[in-house]
């Protein structure tokens, strides 16, 4: 189902769509006059609604710095389809209007042939700029930064450092403009404030004075994960990274921060479902790439179950004594993977979120022992009951009461324990999934299960 807010921005695109048709013919030059007070994503919306053949000339119509805002805002397949239709000269032309760091990520989204014919052509600022954010990966603090900020000298007075704020804002080339960045004489950060507090400084202070020291950073190989951790617990709107010798290199903005979180938690759904994580939205990934990305996980799982079917053949004896075991069976299976993917979905998100980490194991291990032994239970009780409504006999209720207690502690501990595993082996802790837990669990179920019974029943 289409979100109300997307739907209703489609239905404005479609409404101005034929507009913009008859002054693409009539008078294209009135265009950008008639669209600027519309937001960049809402032209995007429009541009896709156009015949594929008019996008290129509705471009070329608009200011090349709007019309780079509005490529950043298109479909990724038609942004790339875009900008390879174009000579490596326009599409340069093109780019370089945009902020460093969208520049670099639509560059790494193209064929590395296209890309290097772009960067080639681009002025040299912009292309030196552009090398630097492309060696970094693309998930790291590094790949999300964007190297427009500003920062001052630690000596400056404070009119000295408005007048170089201020020509850096008038530059416009600046997107991070939320806090000023205080450098010592090697670069090194050593202090921030904001530019409510650089203006409201005395003319005779020094910036050096008025600066906070204390300054969150992150180094430029962190993760997105931490850099959105970092933004969260501080409440940050803008990120400084620094490099090895602690010199500023470039800002992330909250922005970027927000789209990196939507990735991480993306794929960590994805990671979570069993399915290699899609790099591109579900429509745009080709029907075999997704079924590759599915079959691995399958196959994997499918292999896991077998030896659920391997418990079941060992036990034959067992079932063939009391038949009423089996109807059970899916009971007991269900709980014990139900348990285990409750415990491995919390301690996912919490190391995720740096709640906890893996020198919490004892304490993790305790407390998932005691909510096992309590959920499990409450779920005997609940079996047992509905063994006796059933008709089966005492005993037999009493096997299922237990294993039913067993399975849900097995099922939290193997849950919670998995993902630290992943992580202390530097896995990502959300291949601990739902489904990876419930074919562990379920032979561990089916195996407990038949062993009370067997020695309840007195079954040989």
């Amino acid at each position: 189902m289409t979100p109300p807010q997307r739907s209703q921005d489609r239905e404005l695109a479609a409404l101005l769509a034929p507009d913009i048709l008859a002054l693409l013919e009539e008078s294209p030059g009135d265009i950008a006059a008639e669209t600027e007070e519309l937001h960049p994503k809402d032209l995007a919306d429009v541009a896709e609604m156009l015949p594929r053949e008019k996008l290129g000339e509705f471009l070329r119509v608009l200011d090349p710095a709007r019309a780079a805002d509005v490529v950043e805002y298109l479909d990724d397949e038609l942004r790339i389809e875009l900008l390879e239709e174009m000579s490596p000269a326009q599409a340069a032309a093109l780019v370089s209007e945009m902020t460093p760091d969208e520049r670099a990520d639509v560059l790494e989204e193209l064929e590395s042939e296209t890309a290097d014919e772009i960067l080639h052509d681009l002025p040299a600022e912009a292309r030196q700029e552009t090398e630097r954010l492309l060696q970094y990966e693309t998930d790291s603090a590094g790949g999300l930064m964007t190297t427009e900020f500003v920062s001052v000298a630690q000596d400056l007075m404070v009119p000295d450092a408005l007048a170089q704020v201020r020509t850096a804002a008038r530059s416009g080339h600046k997107e991070a403009m939320h806090a000023i960045y205080v450098v010592d004489e090697r670069g090194a950060l050593v202090g921030v404030l904001s530019l409510r507090e650089l203006v409201a400084a005395p003319d005779d202070a020094r910036v050096a004075d008025i600066a906070w020291t204390e300054v969150v950073k992150v180094p430029a190989t962190a993760d997105r994960a931490e850099v959105a951790r970092v933004t969260s617990e501080y409440d940050l709107v803008a990120v400084p990274v620094v490099d090895g010798f602690e010199r500023i290199i470039g800002v992330i903005t909250v922005d970027d921060v927000i789209d990196a979180i939507v990735e991480e938690q993306t794929e960590d759904a994805q990671k979570q479902g069993a399915v290699q994580p899609l790099e591109v939205p579900y429509f745009q990934a080709g029907f075999w790439n997704v079924a590759r990305k599915r079959v691995g996980w399958l196959v994997f799982l499918f292999i896991g179950e077998m030896f659920t079917g391997t418990a079941m053949r060992h036990y034959e004896d067992t079932l063939a004594a009391v038949l009423t075991l089996t109807v059970f069976i899916p009971l007991i299976i269900s709980s014990g993977g139900n348990s285990g993917s409750q415990s491995a979905t919390l301690i996912t998100r919490a190391l995720a979120v740096g709640d906890v980490d893996t020198s919490d194991v004892w304490r993790i291990l305790a407390r998932e022992l005691g909510q096992g032994l309590v959920l499990g239970a409450c779920l005997g009780l609940l079996g047992f009951g509905r063994a006796l409504l059933w008709g089966t006999e005492a005993n037999v209720a009493a096997v299922v009461s237990l294993t039913l207690v067993g399975v849900v502690v097995v099922g939290a501990v193997v849950g919670a324990m998995l993902p630290l595993g992943f992580q202390r082996l530097n896995v990502d802790p959300a291949i601990a999934s739902s489904p990876f837990v419930a074919s562990l669990v379920d032979v561990t179920g089916l195996v407990v299960y038949f062993s009370l019974a067997r020695a309840l029943l007195g079954i040989a």
